[in-house]
């Protein structure tokens, strides 16, 4: 399967730039895989559109500052760092600009040199293995120091409203370097709403990391491989999960991660362990899905990975025929834009 069978024009004046003025105030697709048909609608109205009984299922991860702006020392140059995997209490895996121009041993300076870094090696894909040098908190220096990682077809700095905006209003779990984009769009309301109705939720957590950033770079599907990312699924959600499996409740996944997760951690028996690990899976057209029965999820990029899972999960005619009506009405597209709910 070639995967410019998964690209499309988009243009660029959907792609959005900033939050809706408040949050939730998007505009919702309905995409029906049974009979195909496509139904416009808002937000306010998701929670109309699920039953009693139905478990909601919500990625708890937590973006934390991630973007650092530095200079090498003695240089006057800026050098950019994305944080994008903790390995030891200190050590990290980034990208870094302009990487070429950085060696091991040269080190990175930030702020009034309160936190340093020094490039240790230089690894695949054009990361970088970096020392830091601190004292106190490292992520109270990362509030103070870096910015939220807007994903770079947000073509702005990062505001103050972003560390708000950027992030679900059930965020716990801090360890990813992009948000769930699927779970932006919920209230404090809609959430109550969905409770009062008899919408079931629970929480499980995906850490989103740097593949959410790099393009495919393969031309068949089947030669890309998916960064891993950590999820955990605690033995309450674990519960909660096989109850709804076992009474042949739908389970409904808020974000392409969220779906990952629980793909990743079904078993043969069809049943939810509790527990952590690291997952690459990458889910294209195909793909059998074992738990996951209704997806809400925002509009993607062309040739990405989540495209594509979505194109799995509805069928890839359908999905970009569903894509295509979007860009004519209008639809917001990516991490600040509109959504769509596969039922």
């Amino acid at each position: 399967m070639k995967v410019s069978e998964f690209d499309f024009h988009l243009p660029p004046e959907l792609i959005a730039q900033y939050p809706s003025p408040r949050r939730g105030d998007s505009r919702l697709m309905v995409v029906d895989r049974q009979s195909g048909k496509v139904t416009h609608a808002h937000f306010s109205l998701f929670p109309q559109l699920l039953h009693a009984g139905d478990l909601l299922v919500l990625n708890n991860t937590m973006v934390f500052p991630a973007r650092l702006l530095g200079h090498k020392e003695g240089k006057n140059g800026k050098v950019e760092v994305l944080l994008a995997k903790r390995l030891t209490q200190n050590c990290w895996e980034a990208l870094v600009r302009p990487g070429r121009k950085l060696r091991p041993v040269d080190r990175v300076i930030f702020g009034d040199g309160e936190l340093q870094a020094t490039i240790k090696e230089r690894g695949e894909r054009g990361k970088r293995l970096l020392q830091f040098h601190y004292r106190g908190d490292f992520f109270q220096l990362l509030e103070k120091l870096a910015n939220p990682p807007l994903p770079p077809y947000i073509k702005r700095a990062a505001s103050a409203e972003d560390r708000l905006r950027y992030q679900t209003i059930f965020a716990e779990e801090r360890g990813a370097i992009a948000a769930p984009t699927a779970g932006l769009h919920f209230t404090p309301e809609t959430l109550s709403s969905l409770k009062n109705q008899g919408v079931e939720q629970v929480a499980i957590t995906l850490h989103i990391g740097v593949g959410t950033f790099q393009p495919i770079e393969a031309k068949e599907v089947e030669e890309h491989k998916m960064e891993e990312e950590y999820y955990r699924i605690t033995p309450q959600a674990a519960t909660k999960l096989n109850g709804a499996l076992e009474e042949g409740r739908r389970i409904i996944a808020v974000g392409t991660t969220t779906t990952r997760a629980l793909e990743s951690a079904s078993s043969a028996t069809k049943r939810i362990p509790s527990g952590e690990g690291w997952t690459n899976l990458f889910i294209y057209p195909g793909y059998q899905f074992e738990l996951v029965k209704a997806l809400l999820t925002n509009f993607h990029l062309p040739r990405s990975s989540p495209l594509m899972l979505v194109c799995a999960f509805a069928g890839r005619d359908l999905i970009m025929e569903a894509y295509q009506q979007a860009i004519v009405a209008g639809y917001h597209y990516y991490s600040y834009g509109d959504c769509m709910l596969i039922l």
